[in-house]
Protein backbone atom coordinates (compact mmCIF):
# COMPACT_ATOMS: atom_id res chain seq x y z
CA UNK A 1 0.00 0.00 0.00
CA UNK A 2 1.08 3.56 -0.74
CA UNK A 3 0.21 6.59 1.34
CA UNK A 4 0.37 10.29 0.58
CA UNK A 5 0.32 12.95 3.27
CA UNK A 6 -0.71 16.44 2.17
CA UNK A 7 -0.61 19.58 4.33
CA UNK A 8 -3.93 21.42 4.45
CA UNK A 9 -3.66 24.98 3.06
CA UNK A 10 0.06 24.72 3.70
CA UNK A 11 1.18 28.36 3.61
CA UNK A 12 -1.83 29.62 5.56
CA UNK A 13 -1.39 26.83 8.12
CA UNK A 14 2.31 27.73 8.53
CA UNK A 15 1.27 31.27 9.46
CA UNK A 16 -1.24 29.95 12.01
CA UNK A 17 1.32 27.77 13.83
CA UNK A 18 2.82 30.72 15.71
CA UNK A 19 -0.44 32.67 15.76
CA UNK A 20 -2.83 30.21 17.42
CA UNK A 21 -5.46 32.93 17.80
CA UNK A 22 -5.85 32.75 13.99
CA UNK A 23 -6.84 29.09 13.91
CA UNK A 24 -10.35 28.54 12.58
CA UNK A 25 -10.30 32.08 11.20
CA UNK A 26 -9.92 33.31 7.61
CA UNK A 27 -6.30 33.73 6.51
CA UNK A 28 -4.82 34.38 3.07
CA UNK A 29 -1.24 34.44 1.81
CA UNK A 30 -0.19 36.64 -1.10
CA UNK A 31 2.26 35.98 -3.92
CA UNK A 32 5.53 37.81 -4.62
CA UNK A 33 5.08 41.58 -4.41
CA UNK A 34 1.71 41.00 -2.71
CA UNK A 35 0.09 40.56 -6.11
CA UNK A 36 -2.28 37.59 -5.90
CA UNK A 37 -3.85 35.26 -3.37
CA UNK A 38 -1.93 31.95 -3.47
CA UNK A 39 -3.14 30.27 -0.27
CA UNK A 40 -6.35 30.37 1.73
CA UNK A 41 -7.44 28.81 4.96
CA UNK A 42 -10.64 26.75 4.94
CA UNK A 43 -12.53 29.66 6.45
CA UNK A 44 -11.26 32.05 3.74
CA UNK A 45 -12.39 29.63 1.03
CA UNK A 46 -15.83 29.55 2.63
CA UNK A 47 -16.07 33.33 2.11
CA UNK A 48 -15.78 32.78 -1.64
CA UNK A 49 -12.19 34.02 -1.93
CA UNK A 50 -10.74 32.31 -4.99
CA UNK A 51 -7.17 31.29 -5.65
CA UNK A 52 -5.00 33.61 -7.77
CA UNK A 53 -7.37 36.53 -7.38
CA UNK A 54 -5.63 39.90 -7.66
CA UNK A 55 -5.18 41.40 -4.20
CA UNK A 56 -6.12 44.95 -5.22
CA UNK A 57 -9.46 43.70 -6.54
CA UNK A 58 -10.53 41.92 -3.35
CA UNK A 59 -8.76 43.96 -0.67
CA UNK A 60 -12.08 45.55 0.31
CA UNK A 61 -13.72 42.14 0.70
CA UNK A 62 -10.84 40.91 2.84
CA UNK A 63 -11.04 43.94 5.11
CA UNK A 64 -14.83 43.62 5.38
CA UNK A 65 -14.62 40.04 6.63
CA UNK A 66 -11.56 40.73 8.81
CA UNK A 67 -9.38 38.29 6.90
CA UNK A 68 -5.79 38.21 8.14
CA UNK A 69 -3.36 38.89 5.28
CA UNK A 70 0.23 37.67 4.97
CA UNK A 71 2.96 38.18 2.42
CA UNK A 72 4.78 35.03 1.29
CA UNK A 73 7.39 33.97 3.85
CA UNK A 74 9.26 31.24 1.99
CA UNK A 75 12.06 30.68 4.56
CA UNK A 76 9.38 29.91 7.17
CA UNK A 77 7.39 27.63 4.83
CA UNK A 78 10.51 25.75 3.76
CA UNK A 79 11.60 25.13 7.34
CA UNK A 80 8.14 23.96 8.44
CA UNK A 81 8.05 21.66 5.40
CA UNK A 82 11.39 20.12 6.42
CA UNK A 83 10.03 19.47 9.91
CA UNK A 84 6.92 17.80 8.51
CA UNK A 85 8.97 15.60 6.16
CA UNK A 86 11.37 14.64 8.95
CA UNK A 87 8.42 13.53 11.10
CA UNK A 88 6.88 11.56 8.22
CA UNK A 89 10.18 9.76 7.64
CA UNK A 90 9.63 7.91 10.91
CA UNK A 91 6.49 6.22 9.52
CA UNK A 92 8.07 4.55 6.48
CA UNK A 93 11.49 3.22 5.47
CA UNK A 94 10.92 4.47 1.91
CA UNK A 95 9.56 7.94 1.20
CA UNK A 96 9.36 10.38 -1.71
CA UNK A 97 9.06 14.13 -1.21
CA UNK A 98 6.65 15.10 -3.97
CA UNK A 99 6.36 18.82 -3.22
CA UNK A 100 6.82 21.30 -0.39
CA UNK A 101 3.58 20.06 1.21
CA UNK A 102 3.24 16.45 -0.01
CA UNK A 103 5.11 13.20 0.64
CA UNK A 104 4.53 9.65 -0.58
CA UNK A 105 5.12 6.82 1.91
CA UNK A 106 5.66 3.16 1.10
CA UNK A 107 3.47 1.37 3.65
CA UNK A 108 4.31 -2.16 2.52
CA UNK A 109 4.61 -4.49 5.49
CA UNK A 110 2.79 -2.26 7.99
CA UNK A 111 0.78 -4.60 10.21
CA UNK A 112 -1.44 -1.97 11.82
CA UNK A 113 -4.83 -1.36 10.13
CA UNK A 114 -4.32 1.34 7.53
CA UNK A 115 -7.02 3.66 8.80
CA UNK A 116 -5.67 3.72 12.36
CA UNK A 117 -2.12 4.09 11.01
CA UNK A 118 -3.24 7.07 8.93
CA UNK A 119 -4.89 8.64 11.94
CA UNK A 120 -1.69 8.14 13.93
CA UNK A 121 0.31 9.90 11.21
CA UNK A 122 -2.17 12.78 11.18
CA UNK A 123 -2.18 13.17 14.97
CA UNK A 124 1.61 12.95 15.26
CA UNK A 125 2.23 15.70 12.69
CA UNK A 126 -0.28 17.89 14.50
CA UNK A 127 1.22 17.16 17.92
CA UNK A 128 4.82 17.75 16.83
CA UNK A 129 4.41 20.67 14.44
CA UNK A 130 0.79 21.90 14.64
CA UNK A 131 0.37 21.32 10.91
CA UNK A 132 -3.01 19.88 9.84
CA UNK A 133 -2.68 17.14 7.22
CA UNK A 134 -4.84 14.66 5.31
CA UNK A 135 -3.78 11.11 4.50
CA UNK A 136 -4.72 9.01 1.49
CA UNK A 137 -3.82 5.30 1.25
CA UNK A 138 -4.27 2.98 -1.74
CA UNK A 139 -2.44 0.34 -3.83
CA UNK A 140 -1.02 2.91 -6.31
CA UNK A 141 0.16 6.51 -6.30
CA UNK A 142 -2.70 7.72 -8.51
CA UNK A 143 -5.32 6.06 -6.31
CA UNK A 144 -3.59 7.40 -3.19
CA UNK A 145 -3.90 10.93 -4.62
CA UNK A 146 -7.63 10.34 -5.21
CA UNK A 147 -7.95 8.99 -1.66
CA UNK A 148 -6.29 12.13 -0.34
CA UNK A 149 -8.82 14.30 -2.20
CA UNK A 150 -11.60 12.28 -0.60
CA UNK A 151 -10.00 12.74 2.83
CA UNK A 152 -10.17 16.50 2.30
CA UNK A 153 -13.67 16.48 0.79
CA UNK A 154 -15.72 14.12 2.94
CA UNK A 155 -16.03 15.04 6.63
CA UNK A 156 -16.83 11.47 7.71
CA UNK A 157 -13.30 10.44 6.63
CA UNK A 158 -11.89 12.57 9.47
CA UNK A 159 -8.85 13.44 7.37
CA UNK A 160 -7.93 9.86 6.40
CA UNK A 161 -9.20 7.82 3.43
CA UNK A 162 -8.10 4.25 2.73
CA UNK A 163 -8.96 2.52 -0.56
CA UNK A 164 -8.14 -1.16 -0.15
CA UNK A 165 -10.77 -2.86 -2.32
CA UNK A 166 -11.89 -2.22 -5.93
CA UNK A 167 -15.46 -1.41 -4.90
CA UNK A 168 -14.13 1.39 -2.68
CA UNK A 169 -12.06 3.17 -5.31
CA UNK A 170 -14.67 2.60 -8.01
CA UNK A 171 -17.31 4.28 -5.84
CA UNK A 172 -15.01 7.28 -5.51
CA UNK A 173 -13.97 7.32 -9.17
CA UNK A 174 -17.59 7.61 -10.29
CA UNK A 175 -17.87 10.82 -8.26
CA UNK A 176 -14.54 12.36 -9.33
CA UNK A 177 -14.31 14.41 -12.56
CA UNK A 178 -11.49 13.18 -14.75
CA UNK A 179 -9.58 16.45 -14.31
CA UNK A 180 -9.16 15.56 -10.62
CA UNK A 181 -7.01 12.56 -11.57
CA UNK A 182 -3.31 13.07 -10.95
CA UNK A 183 -1.60 14.06 -14.20
CA UNK A 184 -4.75 14.95 -16.15
CA UNK A 185 -4.54 18.63 -17.13
CA UNK A 186 -6.98 20.90 -18.91
CA UNK A 187 -5.84 20.04 -22.46
CA UNK A 188 -5.98 16.32 -21.80
CA UNK A 189 -9.40 16.71 -20.16
CA UNK A 190 -10.75 18.21 -23.40
CA UNK A 191 -9.30 15.37 -25.47
CA UNK A 192 -10.80 12.79 -23.13
CA UNK A 193 -14.18 14.52 -23.28
CA UNK A 194 -14.07 13.99 -27.03
CA UNK A 195 -13.82 10.26 -26.28
CA UNK A 196 -16.81 10.50 -23.88
CA UNK A 197 -14.54 10.14 -20.84
CA UNK A 198 -15.72 12.52 -18.12
CA UNK A 199 -15.03 10.83 -14.79
CA UNK A 200 -12.13 8.96 -13.24
CA UNK A 201 -14.24 5.81 -13.54
CA UNK A 202 -14.74 6.36 -17.27
CA UNK A 203 -10.97 6.59 -17.68
CA UNK A 204 -10.37 3.47 -15.60
CA UNK A 205 -12.66 1.48 -17.94
CA UNK A 206 -10.77 2.57 -21.08
CA UNK A 207 -8.34 0.23 -22.82
CA UNK A 208 -4.80 1.09 -21.69
CA UNK A 209 -3.20 -0.03 -24.97
CA UNK A 210 -5.72 1.80 -27.15
CA UNK A 211 -5.37 4.99 -25.12
CA UNK A 212 -1.60 4.74 -25.40
CA UNK A 213 -1.91 4.70 -29.18
CA UNK A 214 -4.24 7.73 -29.04
CA UNK A 215 -2.11 9.72 -26.58
CA UNK A 216 0.99 8.52 -24.70
CA UNK A 217 2.45 5.93 -22.39
CA UNK A 218 1.61 8.20 -19.44
CA UNK A 219 -2.14 7.79 -19.97
CA UNK A 220 -1.65 4.00 -20.13
CA UNK A 221 0.12 4.10 -16.78
CA UNK A 222 -2.62 6.28 -15.29
CA UNK A 223 -5.31 3.81 -16.33
CA UNK A 224 -3.37 0.90 -14.86
CA UNK A 225 -2.87 2.85 -11.64
CA UNK A 226 -6.59 3.65 -11.43
CA UNK A 227 -7.21 -0.10 -11.46
CA UNK A 228 -4.84 -0.71 -8.56
CA UNK A 229 -1.78 -1.76 -10.56
CA UNK A 230 1.19 0.39 -9.48
CA UNK A 231 3.19 1.62 -12.49
CA UNK A 232 4.80 4.82 -11.19
CA UNK A 233 7.91 3.98 -9.14
CA UNK A 234 9.13 5.69 -6.00
CA UNK A 235 11.83 8.34 -6.44
CA UNK A 236 13.56 8.50 -3.07
CA UNK A 237 16.09 10.91 -4.56
CA UNK A 238 14.46 13.55 -6.78
CA UNK A 239 16.01 13.70 -10.25
CA UNK A 240 18.38 16.58 -10.95
CA UNK A 241 16.74 19.53 -12.65
CA UNK A 242 17.60 19.97 -16.31
CA UNK A 243 17.24 23.74 -16.00
CA UNK A 244 17.34 26.11 -13.03
CA UNK A 245 15.68 29.52 -13.23
CA UNK A 246 15.68 32.32 -10.69
CA UNK A 247 13.81 35.60 -11.20
CA UNK A 248 11.58 38.06 -9.38
CA UNK A 249 9.49 41.08 -10.16
CA UNK A 250 10.76 44.21 -8.42
CA UNK A 251 8.90 45.88 -5.59
CA UNK A 252 9.28 49.14 -7.53
CA UNK A 253 10.29 49.88 -11.12
CA UNK A 254 14.05 50.13 -11.78
CA UNK A 255 15.37 52.67 -14.28
CA UNK A 256 19.15 52.58 -13.65
CA UNK A 257 21.73 49.90 -14.35
CA UNK A 258 23.31 49.51 -10.90
CA UNK A 259 20.33 47.88 -9.11
CA UNK A 260 19.76 45.60 -12.12
CA UNK A 261 23.34 44.38 -11.77
CA UNK A 262 22.77 43.79 -8.05
CA UNK A 263 19.59 41.85 -8.71
CA UNK A 264 21.05 39.61 -11.42
CA UNK A 265 24.06 38.92 -9.17
CA UNK A 266 21.74 37.86 -6.36
CA UNK A 267 19.68 35.57 -8.59
CA UNK A 268 22.83 34.06 -10.14
CA UNK A 269 24.07 33.29 -6.62
CA UNK A 270 20.82 31.52 -5.71
CA UNK A 271 20.76 29.55 -8.96
CA UNK A 272 24.35 28.32 -8.64
CA UNK A 273 23.74 27.32 -5.02
CA UNK A 274 20.91 25.07 -6.22
CA UNK A 275 23.20 23.80 -8.98
CA UNK A 276 25.85 22.72 -6.47
CA UNK A 277 23.26 20.97 -4.33
CA UNK A 278 22.45 18.62 -7.21
CA UNK A 279 26.18 18.22 -8.02
CA UNK A 280 26.02 19.58 -11.53
CA UNK A 281 27.87 22.10 -13.71
CA UNK A 282 26.38 24.66 -16.07
CA UNK A 283 27.59 25.26 -19.61
CA UNK A 284 25.21 28.01 -20.82
CA UNK A 285 23.00 30.60 -19.15
CA UNK A 286 19.90 32.52 -20.27
CA UNK A 287 19.53 36.11 -19.02
CA UNK A 288 16.42 38.22 -19.56
CA UNK A 289 14.77 41.45 -18.46
CA UNK A 290 11.62 43.35 -19.34
CA UNK A 291 9.50 46.34 -18.47
CA UNK A 292 5.83 46.11 -17.52
CA UNK A 293 3.66 45.00 -20.45
CA UNK A 294 1.34 47.86 -19.50
CA UNK A 295 4.03 50.44 -20.34
CA UNK A 296 3.54 52.27 -23.64
CA UNK A 297 7.19 51.63 -24.55
CA UNK A 298 7.21 47.95 -23.53
CA UNK A 299 10.62 46.34 -23.88
CA UNK A 300 11.61 42.71 -23.43
CA UNK A 301 14.88 41.08 -24.38
CA UNK A 302 17.01 38.05 -23.56
CA UNK A 303 20.36 36.54 -24.45
CA UNK A 304 22.00 33.12 -24.12
CA UNK A 305 25.63 33.09 -23.03
CA UNK A 306 28.05 30.18 -23.24
CA UNK A 307 30.38 30.09 -20.25
CA UNK A 308 34.18 29.75 -20.70
CA UNK A 309 33.99 26.23 -19.22
CA UNK A 310 31.46 24.05 -17.35
CA UNK A 311 31.26 25.45 -13.84
CA UNK A 312 29.37 25.75 -10.56
CA UNK A 313 31.43 28.79 -9.51
CA UNK A 314 29.11 31.62 -8.50
CA UNK A 315 31.62 34.30 -9.48
CA UNK A 316 31.96 32.98 -13.05
CA UNK A 317 28.19 32.87 -13.54
CA UNK A 318 27.73 36.32 -11.98
CA UNK A 319 30.38 37.83 -14.25
CA UNK A 320 28.70 36.43 -17.38
CA UNK A 321 25.22 37.48 -16.17
CA UNK A 322 26.33 41.06 -15.42
CA UNK A 323 27.85 41.41 -18.87
CA UNK A 324 24.59 40.15 -20.38
CA UNK A 325 22.46 42.63 -18.42
CA UNK A 326 24.76 45.49 -19.41
CA UNK A 327 24.23 44.50 -23.04
CA UNK A 328 20.43 44.19 -22.67
CA UNK A 329 19.92 47.38 -20.63
CA UNK A 330 18.29 50.38 -22.30
CA UNK A 331 18.52 53.83 -20.77
CA UNK A 332 15.28 55.64 -19.93
CA UNK A 333 13.13 52.53 -19.38
CA UNK A 334 11.52 51.39 -16.11
CA UNK A 335 12.22 47.68 -15.69
CA UNK A 336 9.83 45.35 -13.88
CA UNK A 337 11.68 42.02 -13.88
CA UNK A 338 15.09 40.45 -14.42
CA UNK A 339 16.12 36.82 -14.25
CA UNK A 340 18.63 34.12 -15.07
CA UNK A 341 18.31 30.52 -16.19
CA UNK A 342 20.98 27.84 -16.06
CA UNK A 343 19.86 26.16 -19.26
CA UNK A 344 22.56 23.63 -20.16
CA UNK A 345 23.30 21.50 -17.11
CA UNK A 346 25.39 18.34 -16.86
CA UNK A 347 26.21 16.06 -13.91
CA UNK A 348 29.62 16.92 -12.50
CA UNK A 349 30.89 13.36 -12.61
CA UNK A 350 29.98 12.79 -16.24
CA UNK A 351 31.74 15.80 -17.76
CA UNK A 352 35.04 15.26 -19.52
CA UNK A 353 37.15 18.31 -20.29
CA UNK A 354 39.25 18.71 -23.41
CA UNK A 355 43.04 18.60 -23.59
CA UNK A 356 43.44 22.38 -23.73
CA UNK A 357 41.31 23.41 -20.75
CA UNK A 358 41.40 21.80 -17.34
CA UNK A 359 38.08 23.41 -16.36
CA UNK A 360 37.29 24.65 -12.89
CA UNK A 361 40.21 24.55 -10.45
CA UNK A 362 40.19 22.69 -7.14
CA UNK A 363 40.68 25.99 -5.31
CA UNK A 364 37.40 27.30 -6.75
CA UNK A 365 35.69 24.05 -5.73
CA UNK A 366 36.98 24.52 -2.18
CA UNK A 367 35.89 28.18 -2.13
CA UNK A 368 32.34 27.26 -3.16
CA UNK A 369 32.26 24.52 -0.50
CA UNK A 370 33.26 27.07 2.17
CA UNK A 371 30.62 29.53 0.90
CA UNK A 372 27.86 26.93 1.10
CA UNK A 373 28.92 25.54 4.48
CA UNK A 374 28.98 29.00 6.11
CA UNK A 375 25.57 29.91 4.71
CA UNK A 376 24.20 26.54 5.78
CA UNK A 377 25.38 27.10 9.32
CA UNK A 378 24.66 30.79 9.79
CA UNK A 379 21.77 31.34 7.39
CA UNK A 380 21.34 32.33 3.74
CA UNK A 381 23.23 35.46 2.83
CA UNK A 382 25.54 35.34 5.85
CA UNK A 383 28.37 35.24 3.31
CA UNK A 384 27.64 36.58 -0.15
CA UNK A 385 29.35 37.94 -3.24
CA UNK A 386 29.86 41.71 -2.97
CA UNK A 387 28.27 42.26 -6.38
CA UNK A 388 24.91 41.31 -4.84
CA UNK A 389 25.01 44.52 -2.81
CA UNK A 390 23.89 45.24 0.73
CA UNK A 391 20.70 47.30 0.83
CA UNK A 392 18.31 46.01 -1.82
CA UNK A 393 15.81 48.76 -2.60
CA UNK A 394 14.71 46.71 -5.59
CA UNK A 395 13.63 43.76 -3.40
CA UNK A 396 10.06 42.54 -3.80
CA UNK A 397 7.26 44.21 -1.85
CA UNK A 398 6.23 42.30 1.29
CA UNK A 399 3.97 44.63 3.23
CA UNK A 400 2.40 41.88 5.35
CA UNK A 401 5.49 39.73 6.04
CA UNK A 402 5.44 37.66 9.23
CA UNK A 403 8.59 37.05 11.32
CA UNK A 404 11.00 34.25 10.37
CA UNK A 405 10.09 32.43 13.57
CA UNK A 406 12.31 29.39 12.99
CA UNK A 407 15.17 30.68 10.83
CA UNK A 408 16.28 33.97 12.44
CA UNK A 409 17.43 34.35 16.05
CA UNK A 410 15.89 37.81 16.43
CA UNK A 411 12.48 36.45 15.38
CA UNK A 412 12.27 33.57 17.85
CA UNK A 413 8.86 33.57 19.58
CA UNK A 414 8.85 34.93 23.11
CA UNK A 415 6.74 33.20 25.77
CA UNK A 416 5.41 35.43 28.52
CA UNK A 417 4.63 33.62 31.77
Amino acid sequence: MIGIVDCNSCYASCEQIFRPELRNKPVVVLSNNDGFVIARSKEAKALGIGELQAFFKIEGLLRKHKVTIFSSNYPLYGDISNRVMTTLNTFSPSVEVYSIDEMFLDLTGIQEPMNSYGQRIKKTVWQHIRMPVCVGVAPSKTLAKLANKAAKTYDHCEGVCVLEEPYQWQWLQKRMPVNKVWGIGSKLTKRLAGLNIHTAYDLSRASPKAMRRHMSINIERTIEELNGHPCIPFEEQPPAKKQIYCSRSFGERISTLAPLLQAISTYASRATEKLRKQKCLVISIHVFLHTSPHESNYYSNAIAVKLPYPTDDTTVVIDAARQAITYLYRDGLRFQKVGIGLIEIKPKKQLQFDLFHAGQSKKRDQLMTVLDSINSRYGKGALHIAASGGTKKWAMRQQYLSPAYTTRWTDLPVIHS
